[in-house]
């Protein structure tokens, strides 16, 4: 059992404004543990743990590293450096390259640097480092967004780098844009990656990391790569879909052999759960007569009379009013009038009391279904919960049934 931890709030800070996200660190280890039992062929499993860790919050990162996670991988020196200051082991991975001005941060803090140009590997190579320093090089089969994009340029930047014996080529990736089930996007990038490493010995690479999330439990791993970077499955979503059956599958069997897609695997049945519940509190109660005004705009008019609740929280802290509903004792309640930058109003019953606990979303409406309401995904929606409010870290057996709903 991972120890129940709260940081990010001191003693008694709650009880100014209590509202708060929840996040259950025992899911979260077994979440990593339930992945490495069903894809044991790696030896490094990155966990990607930037934008605050999918919005859990850095006090959720022991528990990912308890679970079996070795390697981390985060989008800019800012957030690394931040995660350093209290795990001095994990290696760290930077995804976005850093300035040289900055290497002297990358040096002390032992970060794990991306090439992704001939010229960023020139200017590394030129630099008197003062101690090793460890690279990965990027490789653009694709995305267009970072790497190198010929052979040449990845021979040139391994001779560069190699000028400098402070520089440990440690490894090698790149991104898949695509998940291939539906498309021929991914045989595509993985053959780009092939012809990009022509005349390249893999075996110099300690680590080849290729697959993500969506395309690990997709595809058969890739018998070059020994790393995996996992994202979103590591915070509840094994991206499982039904095997088609009756004329959708003779439909998926034509598509694949007119596009030329190679098979890929639809269903799994990973074990896995989300650990992030948001809540907040009754903070007030007024009953108003039907034709009373709600809310900026008066754009809300009762239409009888009703009990009106006011939370404190609002569209600051990444509540939307298109989720509807939220959750107090279980019972769904309908949000009413605009959401306020920091409160919103919901319309209750006599069953609701004041300071009565609130669910805006996490086991009674789950994360998948309020994304579904808000028509984003769970990427967004995760990271779009503001880091003003507190994570507490929490293990609650009332919530071990929760799903990927």
């Amino acid at each position: 059992m991972v120890k129940s931890v709260c940081i990010n709030v001191k003693k008694g800070d709650l009880l100014f404004r209590n509202t708060f996200v929840k996040v259950e660190p025992d899911i979260l280890k077994k979440n990593v543990q339930a992945i490495r039992a069903y894809y044991p062929d790696y030896s490094y499993y990155f966990g990607v743990v930037k934008g605050n860790v999918y919005g859990h919050g850095t006090g959720a990162i022991p528990a990912l590293i308890e679970g079996g996670v070795n390697y981390l991988a985060v989008s800019f020196l800012e957030e690394a450096l931040t995660i350093r200051r209290s795990l001095p082991e994990i290696p760290i991975l930077c995804l976005e390259p850093v300035k040289s001005l900055y290497y002297p941060q990358v040096l002390e803090n032992t970060i794990t640097a991306t090439v992704e140009s001939v010229a960023a590997a020139r200017e590394l190579a030129q630099y008197k480092l003062t101690k090793p320093l460890k690279v990965h090089i990027k490789l653009d089969t694709g995305m267009s967004r970072l790497g190198l994009t010929t052979n040449e340029e990845l021979l040139e930047c391994l001779e560069l780098l190699r000028q400098n014996d402070r520089i440990i080529i440690e490894g090698l990736y790149t991104h898949l844009a695509t998940s291939g089930v539906w498309d021929v996007y991914y045989d595509h990038q993985i053959a780009a990656f092939e012809r990009l490493v022509q005349g390249v010995d893999l075996s110099q690479f300690p680590i080849v990391h290729i697959d993500r999330s969506i395309t690990l439990v997709h595809h058969k791993k890739p018998p070059f790569a020994n790393g995996v970077r996992l994202g979103i499955c590591l915070y509840g979503f094994n991206n499982s879909l039904p095997e088609p059956t009756g004329l959708r599958a003779f439909k998926r069997k034509l598509t694949l052999k007119r596009l030329n897609i190679s098979d890929s695997i639809l269903p799994n049945d990973l074990p896995l759960k989300t650990a992030f519940s948001l809540h907040t509190e009754v903070i007030s109660l007024r009953h108003i007569k039907a034709g009373s005004f709600v809310g900026y705009g008066a754009a809300y008019i009762a239409p009888e009379d009703m009990t009106v609740a006011t939370l404190p929280i609002g569209y600051y802290d990444g509540v939307d009013k298109r989720m509807k509903t939220v959750c107090i004792h279980h019972k769904p309640y309908e949000i009413i009038g605009d959401i306020c930058m920091d409160m919103t109003m919901v319309k209750v019953d006599d069953a609701v009391q004041l300071y009565d606990p609130v669910e805006i979303f996490g086991q009674d409406i789950s994360v998948r279904e309020t994304a579904q309401r808000l028509g984003t995904n769970a990427y967004r929606l995760l990271t779009g919960i503001h880091d003003r409010l507190p994570r507490i870290y929490s293990d609650d057996n009332e919530n071990s049934d929760r799903g990927d709903k």
